[in-house]
């Protein structure tokens, strides 16, 4: 069997409040044969590729008793979802060569032995990178988030918060194709512009600079918000609830300003959930997997004639891994964060 070196990104300890490069290790000394044992059955050996880094996998390095999301082990590498090219398969759905993304760890090869979380590749006329954001997990998540979940009519007034990110931009985008009027908010300025002038957001704004959230959200929407793509959680929740409509809907994707507090914040103002009848739901994407066909039908055309835009941040190496997954917490990314581990 041929064995060769396997780098690996592995947690040092769990965390408690701001994570740092220095709680996740480079392990350059772990090994892996390149051809799986005799008599597995129903197992991928994978070559990884490209690496996403997402704020939920910030969770997972917290040690939890909540078995509903689970946690990582100290010393064990990472995982996530990423785009691979398989080595060695003992499942009838992959063989050698075959292309695919899904559910990973963050080192150079990966032995899958849950393959059913893993899609094979059938369109390599775009960037194989997207399938870590506008054609995987992140695509879906917008897509299911905001037209199962929020179901937006023609017209109607759409807020979006952490707009400039992997989700955000899309579900932005998919309310202008909606026909609905749009505002995002993000962290600098440079984001700002991209949501006006590329995304093609009605208007967006800064929130680190508006000192009264409340009031901003009463300039930008003074008939109110129908739709709330939730990313954010907190304080900006806290001022969205008295600017909803009647019969509102608010989509619960993510609550990144909570991931890192050790006491998370309450949140006020949840009295208009009850007398403006609004709906506020929180998903998880993988129970929508199930239907990929049916957004992978929608979001190609819109890709190859050119009617969507996606913006990638994109790193190389897998050592690159840790600082860009931290600086998803300080809004350093503008777009996708991607780590590049090998093109093929």
């Amino acid at each position: 069997m041929e064995q060769v070196k396997n780098k690996q990104i592995v947690l040092k300890n769990y965390v408690n409040g701001f994570p740092k490069e220095t709680d996740m290790i480079l392990n350059d000394s772990s090994t892996i044969n390149l051809n799986l044992p005799q008599g597995s059955t129903d197992v991928v050996l994978v070559k990884n590729l490209y690496l996403s880094c997402d704020p939920y996998i910030r969770i997972l390095m917290h040690e939890t008793e909540d078995a509903s999301f689970g946690t990582f082990t100290p010393g064990s590498p990472f995982a996530g979802y990423g785009v691979a090219k398989v080595v060695d398969s003992s499942h009838p759905k992959f063989k050698k060569g075959d292309l695919v993304w899904g559910e990973t760890e963050w080192e150079e090869y990966s032995i899958i032995k849950s393959p059913m979380t893993l899609f094979k590749i059938e369109h390599t006329d775009v960037p194989l990178s997207y399938y870590t954001g506008i054609l995987g997990m992140p695509g879906m998540t917008a897509y299911f988030g905001f037209y199962e979940i929020c179901a937006p009519k023609k017209g109607e007034y759409v807020f979006v918060s952490a707009a400039a990110g992997a989700v955000g931009q899309l579900v932005g985008q998919f309310a202008k194709l909606s026909g609905c009027y749009v505002v995002g908010s993000a962290g600098t300025k440079e984001k700002v512009e991209l949501l006006k002038n590329k995304y093609g957001f009605n208007e967006a704004f800064n929130y680190k600079e508006e000192h009264d959230l409340n009031a901003t959200l009463k300039r930008y929407f003074p008939n109110g918000i129908d739709i709330y793509f939730e990313n954010v959680g907190g304080k900006m929740l806290e001022a969205v609830l008295p600017n909803m409509r009647t019969n509102g809907r608010i989509s619960a994707c993510g609550m990144i300003s909570q991931y890192n507090l050790e006491q998370g914040e309450g949140v006020r103002n949840l009295s208009h959930i009850v007398v403006k009848s609004l709906r506020m739901q929180g998903f998880i994407v993988t129970n929508y997997f199930h239907m990929y066909p049916k957004y992978m039908e929608m979001i190609m055309p819109l890709i190859k004639q050119g009617k969507i835009c996606y913006i990638e941040d994109v790193v190389e190496g897998l050592e690159s891994a840790p600082a860009a997954l931290i600086g998803l917490f300080s809004g350093k990314n503008v777009g996708k964060q991607v780590v590049v581990v090998a093109r093929e």
